[in-house]
């Protein structure tokens, strides 16, 4: 049965009533008038449209870059379509990533996104050789909720905590975490011939580019400056803890040894540590150099 006219009208005066306050709200908690807030979401909306567009002519005047790039993969086991469309994958990660204010040249800096999202698919193609799809499946699911946990919690999470969010049991964990970990022959035939090795097309890490070199010197430089801001005890248990100016890193135990106190205290100390990192004032200045 249809509501009479005097209820549907009494039911958007109370919709209007509701938006009226919402808008005298808005109003009270940003100090500008609506027409104010009105027109910085037009300009906003604006900007944004520029930035996309800018964007996008950048992502196409640097097509060929990807498709030199993408030819000295050939014969390595990807068509050398999925080989551009890898790479573009890359050149639109480094359009999102760059910043000009930094003086470098972007096919420079583009050019390592894109190498690195063609061989890490290309490795990705080699693993699957080894490693069955469902349990690539289950190894990718494993990383990403292990990411998330990193986040919640700001260390890694234990293959029981892992079972536990996942509904595994926690042997199978163990399981997938020894063969995500396992690594990658660099004998491994590459291509239908097979007349090519994993090894061939990965790039040797071991030598470091300039602008690698400049960036790492420049992160070195900013987790001092934020390290500095904790308790010299706070500053020394993240660096044991995540092997910061160390050779390796340490286990809570070991920590805690160095301390003469116990894991669980290090625990302690860690979270209201990374609690503070987490401040704006100090995460801000470490944000930049992420690389997802």
């Amino acid at each position: 049965m249809n509501k009479p006219w005097s209820e549907k009208l009494h039911d958007v005066s109370e919709e209007v009533h509701r938006a009226l306050q919402k808008l005298q709200q808005i109003e009270e908690e940003t100090g500008l008038t609506i027409e104010q807030v009105k027109d910085i979401n037009r300009r906003m909306s604006i900007g944004e449209a520029k930035a996309r567009r800018a964007k996008k002519e950048m992502v196409e005047a640097n097509l060929r870059l990807v498709i030199s790039i993408a030819k000295k993969y050939t014969n390595r086991g990807l068509q050398f379509l999925d080989l551009i469309q890898e790479g573009n994958i890359g050149l639109m990660k480094a359009v999102d990533k760059f910043e000009y204010r930094r003086g470098y040249k972007f096919s420079t800096y583009a050019t390592w996104w894109i190498r690195q999202a063609i061989t890490r698919s290309i490795a990705d193609q080699a693993r699957t050789i080894r490693i069955p799809v469902h349990m690539i499946e289950t190894i990718n699911k494993l990383n990403r909720i292990s990411r998330q946990m990193l986040q919640e919690m700001g260390r890694e999470p234990t293959p029981e905590e892992l079972a536990e969010r996942m509904l595994m049991p926690e042997d199978k964990i163990r399981k997938v975490l020894k063969i995500a970990k396992e690594p990658i022959s660099m004998e491994t035939p590459i291509g239908d011939d097979e007349d090519s090795h994993l090894g061939d097309f990965i790039e040797d890490t071991t030598l470091e580019l300039p602008l690698d070199s400049a960036t790492t010197e420049s992160l070195r430089a900013a987790t001092h400056d934020v390290l500095a801001g904790l308790t010299a005890r706070e500053a020394k248990v993240l660096r044991m803890r995540f092997g910061i100016d160390m050779n390796t890193d340490h286990t809570l135990e070991e920590v805690g040894k160095q301390f003469d106190v116990t894991r669980e205290r290090i625990r302690q100390i860690e979270a209201k540590a990374l609690r503070k990192l987490r401040h704006p004032s100090r995460s801000e200045v470490l944000r930049s150099f992420l690389d997802d």
